[in-house]
């Protein structure tokens, strides 16, 4: 089954490119879920999450969402934000495949590092290695929701859910 590739809205984008931190959630081989905050990049068509060097309890080899990954590369990437004032609540889900960026692919594998030493500071300082496993993330759908979304959903012309609480992009 082929998916095409989902345009994201601005309004979308913007709050992508300011959130800081996302849960990954992928399935192993017999369908358990499981899900890890990550760090990302979004290039207005792609994400890009690595393995950076924060003390892990296994090997990078061993760790669950490489393996699931390979295993079943659907996957589920959640950016959201809290706050006590419900009124400012937001998410944004994108369902779609990933990928490990084989290490043959330099010029990607390259270029998602900048890009994610561009975001980070503490990338930019070390705690992202030049050879790190990059995972790429295609969407295929992407649903948002919340207060902060209104505006932004609105000034790009989508139309929002019924009482007000965001969009939804197939």
């Amino acid at each position: 089954m082929s998916h095409k590739r989902q345009k994201i809205s601005g309004a979308v984008q913007k709050m992508l490119k300011e959130a800081r931190v996302a849960r990954l959630a992928t399935l192993d081989a017999k369908s358990r879920p499981h899900i890890v905050p990550v760090c990302f990049a979004y290039d207005g068509k792609l994400f890009y999450t690595a393995v950076d060097q924060k003390p892990k309890r296994v090997t990078r080899e061993r760790l669950a969402r490489l393996r699931n990954i390979r295993a079943v590369p659907r996957v589920a990437l959640l950016i959201d934000e809290y706050d006590e004032d419900w009124t400012q609540l937001w998410y944004i889900l994108i369902r779609g495949k990933a990928k490990l960026i084989p290490k043959s692919a330099h010029r990607e594998h390259a270029w998602a590092i900048r890009k994610l030493r561009a975001k980070y500071p503490q990338y930019a300082r070390g705690m992202l290695a030049d050879d790190a496993p990059i995972i790429r993330i295609t969407p295929e759908r992407t649903t948002s929701w919340g207060n902060p979304l209104l505006d932004r959903l609105r000034a790009c012309g989508r139309t929002p859910l019924p009482h007000g609480r965001g969009s939804v992009s197939r």
